[in-house]
């Protein structure tokens, strides 16, 4: 499982990326690979930052990079195995039933972050399902005393996935099957509406300001599958029993949400200034289930991901970062990663 060479990423000269070979695919699509992505490091790194994508997603946020790089953050992401710049021919986007595996990929991530920058502080920034992934993963982190990369010293999570949207049906006979029929067709798509709204409401060829590659991140999303749900719903499970990540958190999402379909005139309603794919009220009732120390902060106005929000609604979750960052600065920078 040894890095490749840092090599020129298509984001420009100030990123970079390395892929760490994972071998043999554990869900049976051939050999699979990750890949960090490294911007140009500041000129000495009191600290550094993991981000991890969500579904349908990879990392592309230019503007997010630069925020932590202007304060004196080593700022890395990682395109999760099979997502993104990991995406192999023949393989199923973001496939897989176990979200435990990606602990293979985000410990190679941090050993490699903490080779790069002798050891500094670590913060994880996750979004979505990165938000359920990234939990998880500290938990268990916490848990290894032998672990040879150290710990995170905090984490800011951006609409995390921390339960299944829609009715409540769904969370409970729904869940019943999709774990069943994950065990069987881990591969089989589960029937869905995928109206587009919220990837049409971010693209620049559509009616949005970001540009980014269709190919890793559609307008209409990639089909979710029985075995990736599965997944999720057993880590949603977990969450909801209560971890312990072991480190301070902020939680930031919208305040409002709407997962309505679109109107007779075919728009979403509010799709620019709320979350289109996620319950904030689920993420609100859980955030306590993290452990230590939780922050959750509103912003009003946000999108799904809050840093691809408005100008001046992004420019208010920035400012909520900045502030946390700012209030958990000695803890974070005391090396709580060794």
């Amino acid at each position: 499982m040894a890095p490749s060479t840092w090599q020129p990423d298509a984001l420009g000269p100030d990123f970079s990326t390395l892929t760490f070979d994972l071998g043999a695919d554990p869900d049976g699509e051939g050999q699979i690979a990750a890949t960090l992505v490294r911007h140009r490091p500041p000129a000495s790194a009191a600290a550094a930052v993991l981000y991890v994508h969500g579904f349908t997603d990879y990392f592309f946020q230019r503007e997010l990079a630069e925020f932590f790089t202007s304060r004196g953050y080593a700022f890395h992401a990682l395109d999760l195995r099979k997502c993104g710049r990991s995406q192999r021919p023949g393989q199923t986007p973001h496939q897989i039933t176990d979200l435990a595996a990606y602990d293979t990929e985000l410990d190679l991530a941090l050993e490699q972050i903490n080779t790069d920058t002798g050891g500094v502080p670590v913060i994880v920034v996750a979004h979505s399902t990165g938000g359920l992934i990234t939990p998880l993963w500290l938990d268990r982190l916490r848990s290894r005393p032998d672990s040879s990369s150290g710990r995170p010293a905090g984490l800011v999570l951006n609409s995390p996935w921390f339960d299944l949207q829609g009715a409540p049906i769904l969370r409970t006979v729904g869940t019943t099957v999709i774990n069943s029929v994950g065990r069987v067709r881990p591969l089989q798509a589960i029937p869905r509406k995928l109206e587009g709204a919220y990837g049409r409401s971010l693209h620049n060829s559509v009616h949005g300001e970001w540009d980014y590659d269709l190919n890793y991140k559609p307008l209409d999303g990639y089909p979710v599958t029985f075995g990736f749900l599965s997944a999720v719903r057993r880590g949603q499970a977990r969450l909801h029993q209560g971890l312990d990540v072991g480190v301070p958190s902020l939680v930031l999402r919208s305040d409002a949400t709407t997962l309505a379909g679109p109107g007779p005139d075919g728009v979403v309603a509010h799709i620019d200034s709320a979350d289109g794919v996620l319950d904030t009220r689920q993420i609100a009732r859980w955030a306590g289930c993290l452990g230590d120390r939780t922050s959750v902060v509103p912003v009003p106005g946000a999108r799904h991901d809050v840093f691809l929000s408005s100008a001046g609604v992004r420019e208010l979750a920035y400012t909520e970062m900045d502030n946390w960052l700012l209030s958990n600065q000695e803890r974070i920078r005391g090396g709580q990663n060794a």
